[in-house]
């Protein structure tokens, strides 16, 4: 990996990780933006709360160097959750917030994107190692 592949990879680790992590004190404090989020997916508080316990795991496994493909991949799973939610159920915009939540999903689940591709000898790496038969009939 090149110096500017490093230096992009620690910006998109940092980047997903803290937009994971700062919005962990509206979860679970039960501001009530995020509650009205959840009551309209009917998801409340349960999945409110489970949600940010994911987001908290994914946000350390970012900032953790050699497990932050993982952290990615679970972020990945979460804001493409998120970004589904606002386009079928939410909308963009939610409680007159300029759809600032939904372009943190989005900017998060483009970081993660791009720490996994980053990564992806590790991911492969690992994938070769549980799946070899799977790998190997390639």
């Amino acid at each position: 990996m090149t110096k500017r592949q490093k230096i992009l990879l620690t910006v998109f680790r940092f980047a997903a990780a803290i937009i994971l992590l700062q919005t962990l004190f509206f979860k679970f404090t039960a501001h009530p933006d995020s509650v009205h989020i959840f009551s309209t997916l009917g998801l409340e508080p349960y999945g409110r709360i489970g949600i940010g316990i994911l987001e908290l795991i994914a946000g350390g496994l970012l900032i953790y160097a050699r497990l932050s493909f993982l952290g990615a991949l679970l972020a990945i799973g979460l804001m493409s959750g998120a970004i589904f939610s606002h386009l079928a159920f939410l909308g963009i915009e939610v409680n007159n917030d300029g759809g600032s939540l939904f372009t943190l999903a989005v900017v998060t689940f483009v970081c993660s994107a791009g720490v996994l591709y980053l990564q992806r000898t590790q991911l492969l790496r690992i994938f070769s190692r549980l799946f070899p038969k799977l790998i190997a009939a390639k």
